[in-house]
């Protein structure tokens, strides 16, 4: 992703953290709210969905901080912020062809269950939708 488009989705999103390291960002979470202006198709198959929701667009961890927790603890903050904003749920999505084995594990550790599977347009591959209910404050 280029600067400029890190940049659109900045302006469009709900929640965007920013873990710094001593070499600079170490990990960044960016989600979105429903009825965003956001023309990702794993978005919009949520927001056709669901009336109220925070989708995980990314959740990246630089390769040299892995295993260090920081995806946990965006995750931590992440639903804190939306349970706070009288969210129902969190959304996201996983690549299951090819498997990342790793998000799946984090996924289920914050109780995200499969609510759909597709084929994406704009790679090779298969994705799990994920669905996570959140106690709301």
């Amino acid at each position: 992703m280029d600067l400029p488009r890190f940049r659109h989705l900045h302006s469009n999103c709900a929640y965007c953290r920013v873990v710094e390291g001593e070499a600079g960002v170490a990990a960044f979470l960016l989600a979105f709210r429903q009825g965003a202006a956001y023309d990702s198709e794993n978005y919009r198959w949520f927001d056709e969905r669901y009336p109220s929701f925070m989708y995980v667009d990314r959740v990246v961890v630089a390769s040299q901080q892995q295993g260090k927790g920081l995806g946990a603890k965006l995750y931590d903050d992440l639903f804190a912020f939306a349970s706070a904003a009288g969210v129902a749920c969190v959304t996201c999505e996983f690549d299951v062809e090819p498997p990342n084995e790793i998000s799946r594990r984090l996924h289920e550790r914050y109780g995200f269950r499969e609510v759909g599977m597709k084929r994406v347009a704009y790679a090779d591959k298969r994705v799990s939708m994920q669905h996570a209910a959140l106690a709301l404050s």
